[in-house]
């Protein structure tokens, strides 16, 4: 299991998990920081050994977890690029694309063996705020600046769906199962039929949201300026239950860690990951969330600002097929750069 971390002053922080009979039972070991970025980290994705990170530099970079080292960049941008997501077929280690959303209302669909565009599609007049891809692969929501809904069909690579919201929304998310989506927008979460769009529930923080992430049961995990993360139920509308004063600032991040990252398993449904202005990464037993205040399982300090988070379970691959994938990049580069001078 690992997670990566982005700052406001441009550095991204990679973290393993691992558990263990002892005391502590979990521990979180400390893999890179990097100076990635000329400009604040605005989104990190994770994906098995492969983690990319984008800020408003225009441009997104790879990683490699198995190595700890950087794989190159994506420069396609021409502006801020505020949302990441990987596609990960089911059963498989590796991702197949790698999605990137801009403030110019673009998406950007990439293959991610090797790392070459597929397609840019303009869904949005402004800025896209946050990008979600659906399990089957098969589509991608968006919600931007213009408030206004966008759905992508990415077998075909054009926009599908598109329609007016009335309220700006800043998050967009997928259950685990596919069959609903969640929207926020300031304090208030709505939730709504995956087939059809339909508004089932509303959900209402007492402080804005800026983050979220799905779990299973119809669980849906909420952070914030209140400082605390919340569990809702999407089938009711209300809150299950909350873990107060989680951090000493803003939530940013949130991570449900599944084993494999598959829906329906049940080995790790009882991690949380959480990250915060404060600097503060921290993993919670949510087993004992709603009966208790509960401590962190294992906490690590990066002395800066934190802006977002993303984790995976999926087991690392192997190094030589990793270093596969790194040859297939070098040798696009290499081929893209024949293809400049005319050769």
């Amino acid at each position: 299991m690992s997670l990566v971390a982005g700052s406001y002053e441009r550095f991204i922080w990679g973290y393993r998990l691992k558990r263990s009979n002892a005391d502590p039972p979990l521990t979180i070991t400390p893999l890179f920081s990097y100076p990635a970025h000329l400009s604040p980290v605005k989104a990190v994705a994770v994906a098995g050994p492969v983690a990319a990170s984008a800020a408003s530099d225009d441009s997104v970079k790879l990683y490699d977890l198995t190595t700890c080292s950087e794989l190159g960049s994506v420069l396609h941008h021409t502006s801020s690029v505020t949302s990441l997501s990987f596609f990960t077929p089911a059963s498989v280690s590796f991702p197949r694309n790698l999605l990137s959303a801009c403030e110019d209302g673009s998406v950007y669909i990439y293959d991610a063996d090797p790392f070459v565009i597929l397609k840019n599609v303009p869904v949005h007049k402004k800025g896209v705020n946050d990008l979600a891809v659906h399990l089957s692969g098969r589509l991608a929501l968006t919600v931007g600046r213009d408030s206004c809904l966008g759905m992508v069909n990415l077998v075909r690579g054009r926009r599908s769906f598109f329609c007016r919201l009335g309220k700006e929304a800043t998050i967009v998310r997928f259950s685990l199962d596919g069959n609903r989506f969640f929207m926020g927008m300031e304090n208030k979460i709505t939730v709504h039929e995956a087939e059809d769009a339909k508004f089932i529930c509303e959900f209402e923080s007492p402080k804005r949201i800026l983050c979220a992430a799905a779990g299973e049961t119809g669980l849906l995990f909420t952070g914030g300026e209140d400082r605390g993360i919340k569990a809702w139920d999407s089938r009711n509308g209300k809150c299950a239950y909350s873990i107060e004063n989680a951090h000493s600032a803003r939530v940013k991040g949130l991570v449900v860690l599944t084993k494999n990252g598959e829906p329906g398993s049940t080995e790790d449904l009882y991690l949380l990951a959480s990250a915060s202005s404060d600097g503060v990464v921290r993993v919670w037993d949510i087993r004992v969330a709603n009966k208790e205040m509960p401590n962190p399982l294992a906490e690590a300090h990066t002395k800066s600002r934190l802006t977002c988070l993303a984790g995976s379970s999926l087991k690392c691959l192997e190094g030589s097929q990793t270093g596969m994938n790194v040859a297939k990049v070098e040798q696009h580069e290499a081929t893209m750069e024949d293809a400049e001078r005319g050769i």
